[in-house]
């Protein structure tokens, strides 16, 4: 029993001197990265400056061309990013602010996101590597449920979030394997014309009093930013289409721009724009805000 004792002990040591070693590795060599993806970018990004900067969920990432607004002499770029909610959205805007970017307007897509402040794991695992070295991503995190998990058990994060920063993604970066996610000034354009039925259901969607949405209005006040707040295109024949009339009666200072553009064909899918229909949406809000 007390060999068994011994054996368990060191073998526990070496697990958890190998999870730091792990820890380290992964950390040294993703955290060195700074082209595959926004959140990096940001985080290796000083002293920019934009006249429009572009943020929000995939409805962000896919619906604003950021061309359109350097066409019209305005320095711009779409952080929008697919599957994130503004729990994301604020970090990412305050990490910016502490690296001294300087930007006169953020047009923020805030419609779907605004019925929860739950993180997005997708978006979360990015800001993973940074945990420790970043101050402002660990106080953002410190009030989740695993916070002392993920900051103070070694080499943790990592198998959490394996599929977005893994071994994988360990490979990727040292073969230097470039992404897509930066091309356009960050938009991201859906080509498909979708042939299929154009159907969605977001009658169960709940508007609340959003924290993070706060913050960001709290953020752009601080430092004079001009917070442009819009919500965007849906198809027609979405059930429970009211949420954006709720999520105005909520937020009076959200645009709703939801109805510009009706016709299936400018959509890619229900809730996301084609390209064709991503310039005229684009169009549609330089000509309302940047006359």
């Amino acid at each position: 029993m007390k060999r068994f004792f011994k054996l368990a002990v060191l073998f526990a040591f070496i697990l958890f001197i190998a999870s730091l070693l792990l820890d380290f590795i992964f950390t040294s060599i993703i955290s060195k990265s700074s082209e595959r993806n926004k959140v990096e970018n940001v985080i290796h990004s000083f002293g920019k400056k934009y006249d429009v900067i572009i943020m929000g969920t995939s409805r962000a990432n896919n619906h604003f061309v950021t061309g359109l607004f350097e066409k019209k002499g305005l320095k711009s770029f779409n952080y929008g990013i697919s599957g994130s909610h503004l729990f994301e959205t604020s970090l990412l805007l305050k990490v910016m602010i502490t690296n001294k970017f300087q930007i006169k307007n953020l047009i923020l897509e805030a419609d779907l996101s605004i019925c929860n402040e739950k993180r997005d794991e997708g978006t979360t695992a990015r800001f993973m590597p940074y945990i420790h070295t970043n101050t402002i991503i660990k106080e953002h995190y410190k009030n989740e449920s695993d916070f002392k998990k993920l900051f103070f058990l070694p080499f943790y994060r990592y198998i959490k979030f394996d599929t977005k920063i893994g071994f994988r993604e360990v490979y990727e970066v040292l073969d230097d394997k470039p992404t897509n996610t930066l091309y356009n000034k960050g938009y991201y354009p859906l080509i498909s014309n979708n042939k299929g039925s154009m159907k969605n259901d977001i009658s169960t969607l709940k508007v609340i009093r959003n924290t993070y949405y706060e913050e960001i209005k709290k953020t752009c006040k601080l430092n004079n930013i001009n917070l442009i707040v819009v919500m965007t295109p849906m198809c027609q024949n979405t059930k429970g289409l009211d949420y954006f009339e709720n999520v105005k009666k909520q937020y009076p200072e959200i645009y709703n721009f939801e109805n510009t553009i009706t016709n299936d064909r400018y959509f890619a899918s229900c809730g996301h724009l084609n390209n064709e229909g991503a310039i005229m949406y684009t169009n549609h809000v330089i000509k309302t805000f940047f006359k």
